[in-house]
This record gives C-alpha cells, structure tokens and sequence, in this order.
C-alpha cells in the first residue's frame, strides 16, 4: 500500500461500535522518516485540501466514534497500536509518516503507544465539532448515516481516492 493507494479497511457492525459501510483507509508512510516537522507537514496538507479543525494530540485509550463526522488522524511521531471497530475490530499498527482516516461511526481507540506519540487531527468542513460518543445506539446510527462524504481527500485531494473507495 501507499499514500496513492492506501489500505482500505471494513469494519462490521459490533456490539458497542456501530462502525460505518464505508471502510478505514490507511495511507502508509505519507511522510518520509526525513520529513523534519511531520506535525506541520501534515497541518499544511489537510488544511491544503479543505480538512479544519486542525488539532494536536494523541488518541483516547477508550472506544469511541463519532456519530457526526469523519476523521483524520496522520501521525506525527513515534508508533502506536489502535484498535478500530470495537472489540470484535481490528487491531493496526501505525507509525509516523501513516495517515488514518475514519469515517463517521468507526469506533477506536489506542491500546498502546511509544513516547513522543502524537497525531494531528481535523475534520472536513462543516463537521469540525465532532461529538464523542462510546456506546452504539439506533439515534446515533440515524445521525451516521446523514453524515455527507467530503469534497476532499485528506492526503490526495480532488485526485486522491477517498472518493472512489467511498463510493463518492
């Protein structure tokens, strides 16, 4: 897999996630080990392909999703181990350079990390307030499936192949 063609990743429904029909799309070594400051490298290309709400952080170590939103997450530093999809998902491991991009309902969590671990988040336009959620519920998966498809790939932009992968 690379960043043109990334790692596309289906989820089932599980007891507590509730997941999406869409899968997880894993860009591997978006960045190269050489690129200085993945942290701002990966703010200039999200913000460059319309993503907002840019944050800095790590990854909770509970399961949760995000009924009203799609999430990006390109790791900064370090390694870790999330798990996607609840506890009947999967577990992935991703190290700086990778790029994951959840969409709306996909539970994760981090069940482990190195030191310095760090991820810069965002959100497409107009779901840049992404509520967390950690339970399934017939509510939540109403509001999953209104979630619109970005205009944008995170990493590829208007040529990426978010949009072919999402069915967009």
């Amino acid at each position: 897999m690379s960043a043109s063609q990334p790692q596309a990743l289906r989820l089932e429904p599980g007891e507590t996630m509730p997941n999406s029909r869409l899968p997880v799309l894993i860009y591997r070594g978006v960045f190269r080990d050489d690129t200085a400051d993945k942290a701002a490298a990966f703010s200039a290309l999200f913000g460059a392909n319309g993503w907002r709400g840019i944050w800095r952080d790590g990854v909770y170590d509970y399961d949760h999703f995000h009924p009203n939103a799609h999430e990006v997450l390109g790791i900064a530093g370090g390694f870790a181990t999330l798990q996607l999809g609840g506890a009947t998902g999967k577990a992935v491991d991703v190290r700086a350079g990778d790029v994951v991009l959840l969409p709306a309902g996909t539970g994760h969590r981090r069940t482990g990390a190195s030191a310095g671990f760090l991820v810069i988040g965002g959100y497409p336009p107009g779901q840049e307030r992404a509520e967390i959620v950690r339970m399934r519920s017939p509510e939540a998966e109403l509001r999953i499936a209104k979630v619109k498809l970005p205009e944008m790939d995170p990493v590829g932009g208007a040529d990426g192949p978010m949009r072919g992968l999402w069915g967009g």
